[in-house]
């Protein structure tokens, strides 16, 4: 390295002057000239570390470097490369200072002009004493965008590749095309211009900002525009994918009722559903907009941050990283309700229940290709039980429209298509908010979470009672007695008859009933009428046992039975003897066919039941 002339002046710059190339923008301008510029070799190992990482900063501080070179060969100035390039610990603690503290090093060293655009950096130099040049990031007017040619007034998104003909999404929320918009290619030297300029202007405007980096992706929001950049080895190539909100809905034009008005204003657990594209984020954005002008404090927390929200409403970004510390500082906050834009992974789901049962109204945004979709990708995460407090609504979006609303209440009692009272247990209902209708129960059996469709029972009624009376004249032919029908389901019936009559309508090894069942089209529990007594005496000799799955067992246990021989029952069907065991266990090994037989019988709703014999 050559020495620096004695008579001029020495010049030190940051890693934010590097990228920002104020020093060559100064030589263009006549401003700086006959001066020495060292640049700190941590400089350097930060913009090449940047660069390995695919970071497009990385590689403008780069060029900088270059463009400075090119000056020093034509004698403008003297370019050096000083100091110790830093270590591992140094690179790892580089956010608490540690590669700042080296650059104002070499500057302190050198006795030179510090020269940054960082403000902070700034501010620990001047405190050193050094003699530093602080350039603001300029206040400019900004002009048109090299991707603003690509846009249409009903273009949602562009989609730009290497080698590939640009392409966008066009239309109305409800009827969208992708179509090509250029037939020529894209080249890579478009796109990294594109890439840079944009990176620019996130760096320079205001209102713009870089909301992520990682190795080789790069999320920037300038504006209303959220841009994704990436680059090898992320992709397989640079591609560039603008996306821009061509909508602010009201939420007047989405003609609420006023009982789903009154659910959105009573600070409710609300999930926003539907699939990629339908407008769950615009209707998030009007719900955002209406509950601000009736008085509340909304405040929102995306990553990143894309919904189009009144100034009064404030943004929230991961904290460090972490929506988590988010959600710690918004709790301090105290809101009346937040969007949160979108719940996904499972401590998003954590995160929104641990909010919403902290006393905030919260909205989540969630893709999902049916309502009940968004309700089952909380099972697991949040803990069944409370489900109906932190979610009691959601509101299904498809094609920028509301097409269902489905609401959440917790009761206890028997799940449909079991008749025992003892089975009687927490249900989670899940209602059509305008009809009124139950549409699915949400329970545990055993150690599985059944999710059970209802059918509409109003409308199925009067089919039901043709059918009893269709099977009761059926049966009536083989018995001699009387016969009582009550269909469970729309395939299931239960019949009583006289004990006499059971071996006419089951039929040698259930040769009959099986006919009876095909001709009908339906499964037929039969069972014989019981006087008070008799029912009281089998009630004494049979028992319903509590169904456990583990890992290498079903296990059916029945304590008050322990030690005896009894026979196991789904339904009126038999499945197999056992002596049940001293601590009043009957273990089935999960993957014998038994306990398939048993799974498979609780899932059609039959009652597994055990007789002493």
């Amino acid at each position: 390295m050559e020495e620096s002339m004695d008579n001029r002046q020495i010049v030190v710059p940051d890693t934010s002057a590097v990228i920002d190339g104020i020093l060559s923008g100064r030589i263009r301008n006549g401003e700086l000239g006959d001066v020495d510029i060292h640049i700190p070799e941590a400089v350097m190992a930060e913009l090449e570390a940047q660069a390995n990482r695919g970071l497009e900063i990385g590689y403008k501080g780069l060029e900088e470097v270059q463009e400075l070179q090119r000056y020093a060969e034509k004698g403008n100035i003297g370019l050096f490369f000083t100091g110790l390039r830093p270590n591992p610990d140094q690179v790892r603690l580089a956010k608490g200072g540690e590669i700042d503290a080296l650059i104002r090093g070499t500057a302190e060293e050198l006795k030179a002009k510090f020269v940054t655009g960082d403000r902070v950096q700034s501010l620990v130099a001047k405190a050193k004493g050094l003699d530093v040049d602080f350039e603001k990031p300029p206040m400019e007017e900004f002009g048109p965008l090299l991707v603003d040619e690509f846009f249409t007034p009903d273009t949602m998104s562009v989609h730009l590749k290497h080698k590939v003909s640009p392409m966008a999404k066009r239309g109305s929320i409800g009827n969208v095309k992708y179509e090509k918009i250029r037939d020529e290619p894209c080249t890579y030297g478009e796109l990294k211009m594109i890439s840079r300029e944009l990176l620019e202007r996130a760096r320079s405007d205001l209102e713009s900002f870089s909301e992520m980096s990682f190795n080789g992706a790069t999320v920037l929001q300038i504006r209303n525009m959220r841009i994704a950049i990436s680059n090898p080895p992320f992709s397989d190539d640079i591609e560039i994918t603008i996306v821009r909100p061509i909508a602010s809905v009201s939420l007047e034009q989405y003609r609420l009722s006023d009982v789903l008005k009154e659910r959105i204003r009573t600070q409710r657990g609300i999930l926003i559903a539907g699939p990629p594209g339908a407008g769950k984020s615009t209707f998030a954005a009007g719900v955002a907009t209406y509950l601000n002008d009736k008085g509340f404090v909304v405040k929102t927390m995306e990553s990143p941050r894309d919904l189009q929200v009144p100034q009064e409403i404030t943004q929230y970004a991961p904290l460090d990283g972490s929506l988590e510390n988010t959600a710690d500082v918004l709790l301090l906050v105290r809101p009346d309700y937040t969007i949160y834009d979108e719940v996904r992974k499972t401590k998003d789901f954590e995160i929104f229940a641990d909010m919403r049962l902290a006393g905030v109204g919260m909205l989540g945004v969630v893709h999902a290709n049916r309502a009940v979709d968004a309700i089952q990708r909380l099972i697991g995460r949040v803990e069944l039980g409370v489900i109906p407090q932190v979610v009691d609504t959601v509101i299904f979006i498809d094609k920028g429209e509301i097409a269902k609303v489905q609401v959440l209440e917790f009761t206890v009692k028997v799940p449909a298509g079991m008749m025992e009272a003892d089975l009687a247990r927490p249900v989670i209902l899940v209602s059509d908010l305008e009809t009124g209708k139950s549409e699915f129960e949400i329970y545990t059996y055993g150690e599985q979470v059944v999710v059970m469709p209802l059918g509409n029972e109003q409308q199925r009624s009067p089919s039901w009672k043709l059918a009893e009376s269709e099977v009761k004249d059926f049966i009536s032919s083989y018995a001699s007695g009387p016969v009582e029908v009550e269909m469970t389901s729309d395939n299931r019936a239960l019949v009583h008859v006289k004990d006499k009559d059971l071996p006419k309508i089951i039929g040698k090894g259930g040769k009959t009933i099986a006919d009876i069942e095909r001709a009908l089209g339906i499964h037929i529990d039969v069972r014989k009428f019981e006087s008070g007594e008799e029912r009281k005496m089998r009630e004494n000799r049979e028992h319903h046992p509590i169904i456990e799955r583990s890992k290498k067992h079903v296990i059916l246990n029945i304590p008050d039975a322990s030690g005896r021989d009894v026979e196991v029952y789904a339904g009126e069907g038999f499945l197999f003897s056992a002596t049940i065991g001293r601590h009043g266990d009957i273990k089935v090994r999960a993957d014998s066919e038994l306990a398939y037989d048993i799974l498979d019988a609780m899932r059609e709703g039959e009652v597994i039941w055990v007789k002493e014999v």
